[in-house]
């Protein structure tokens, strides 16, 4: 097999989870983890959407579904039960990319909006790491990659408990790190920019009812925020992913890496 074919197939068998799974990043991620011989699980709370991606990316026999809300603890233990015990047995590599946006002044946002800002963006990345880590301990191999964002590397004006969430979500990636860095499993967060997904056009949309700006003048205002003057791309983040779910990325632990063509430096 040339240098290339391996390369290629660098996690040929391995099991990948993708949590948000269903569309965007997440979809990108299992696009990049099938092409690099994965296994993959995509979960979600939305078995339609996780379907269609299914039937979208074309890959029977390796590829499986499982429905979850990652903020809640009982679904998060039945839904890792079952792909435990399913075709690809334990996940050795997590991608914890399920996240939600939701904007608002501080002094206008409910305890509401910021519990659900906590549950899905932060406590579900604490519930489905602790899930995957006994396996992970016993195989002597694991990574867990959280897909964090810039926001937890800095703040952003009317997202506050978005900003506090992956803040959470960025000190839970270096502590773990640390718990088990002698035990062959790393942990990392990939921090992207604003990126080219149904979430920034929602956003979008509610800047267009808001200011009254067109849709191209709100979209240029993210795309400013990047030094190159474009939005990230949802398979940029992939790459960024799958070089840290690589067995030759062991030294990489308890890093934030920022993809977002130079927005933070």
């Amino acid at each position: 097999m040339s240098k290339e074919g391996i390369s290629e197939l660098v996690l040929h068998g391995k099991h990948a989870v993708v949590t948000g799974g269903g569309s965007g990043i997440g979809a990108a991620i299992a696009q990049a983890l099938l092409a690099a011989g994965a296994n993959v699980t995509l979960m979600g709370r939305n078995l339609e959407r996780l379907q269609a991606q299914f039937a979208a990316l074309q890959a029977p026999g390796r590829l499986a579904l499982q429905t979850v809300d990652v903020s809640e603890e009982a679904s998060v233990q039945q839904a890792f039960a079952a792909l435990s015990q399913g075709a690809f047995g334990p996940a050795a590599i997590l991608v914890n990319n399920a996240g939600q946006v939701q904007t608002a002044p501080l002094q206008r946002s409910s305890l509401d909006l910021w519990q659900t800002m906590l549950g899905v963006n932060l406590t579900g990345t604490f519930l489905c790491s602790r899930e995957v880590l006994p396996a992970m301990l016993e195989q002597g191999f694991g990574r867990i990659i959280n897909v964090a964002s810039t926001a937890a590397l800095t703040g952003y004006p009317y997202v506050a408990a978005y900003c506090a969430a992956k803040h959470g979500v960025l000190g839970l990636t270096r502590a773990l790190a640390l718990e088990v860095a002698q035990r062959g499993i790393t942990v990392n967060a990939v921090c992207p920019g604003y990126t080219e997904t149904d979430i920034i056009s929602r956003a979008v949309d509610t800047l267009v009812q808001k200011t009254g700006r067109t849709a191209e003048q709100a979209l240029a205002g993210f795309a400013a925020s990047n030094p190159q003057g474009r939005l990230v791309q949802p398979a940029e983040v992939a790459d960024a992913v799958l070089w840290l779910a690589r067995p030759a990325a062991g030294a990489m632990n308890g890093q934030s890496i920022a993809v977002c063509g130079g927005e933070l430096m």
